[in-house]
């Protein structure tokens, strides 16, 4: 009996501190003025697809789980700025206009200057950034659900796919290159 109450408290324990590792201290104020500025970068860690054919497929490869599949780079990127929105964000699902030739537009990367930013904050102190590109033919809209440690959710809504999400954070701008 003993042995058992022992092994109880070592992993309540365990468990403790590693709840303790894995909280991010991001700074509510610094994440405030990011989205109240309008002028972030959604940094992309993760991708979540919906389609199961896609994650069974991923499953299925020999010595692999999805989850490392998916896990990103981070030089993915949505990039919000008074005058422009970039969008580089890879594509993980089923397409109903693919196109052959060219197999960038497959994924996620343009650049609109035509835009509507919507935000607002709900009970919990999150911010909801609604992005509506006018110009881009593909994308209805794209929603980052920003945390107050700067983790960050974001959701791409499209015409001709399946929607995905990506988990992520947010960060300052990096100055533009002098033209």
């Amino acid at each position: 009996m003993k042995k058992y109450i022992s092994l109880i408290y070592i992993l309540g324990f365990i468990f403790f501190f590693q709840s303790c590792a894995s909280q991010n201290t991001g700074d509510s104020k610094t994440t405030d003025s990011l989205i109240n500025s309008q002028e972030f970068t959604f940094h992309a860690e993760r991708a979540n697809p919906t389609n199961y054919d896609v994650i069974n497929i991923m499953n299925s490869m020999p010595n692999s789980t999805s989850t490392r599949i998916l896990q990103l780079n981070g030089n993915y990127t949505v990039e919000l700025r008074k005058n422009k929105l970039e969008v580089t964000l890879p594509y993980f699902g089923r397409l109903f206009n693919p196109t052959y030739g060219n197999t960038s537009s497959n994924s996620y990367r343009f650049t609109s200057k035509d835009y509507t930013v919507n935000k607002s904050q709900n009970k919990k102190g999150n911010w909801i950034v609604r992005v509506k590109p006018n110009d881009v033919n593909n994308v209805d809209e794209i929603i980052i659900e920003v945390y107050k440690n700067g983790k960050a959710f974001t959701s791409v809504r499209s015409n001709d796919r399946q929607p995905i999400s990506y988990d992520g954070f947010v960060s300052k701008n990096e100055p533009e290159p002098a033209p």
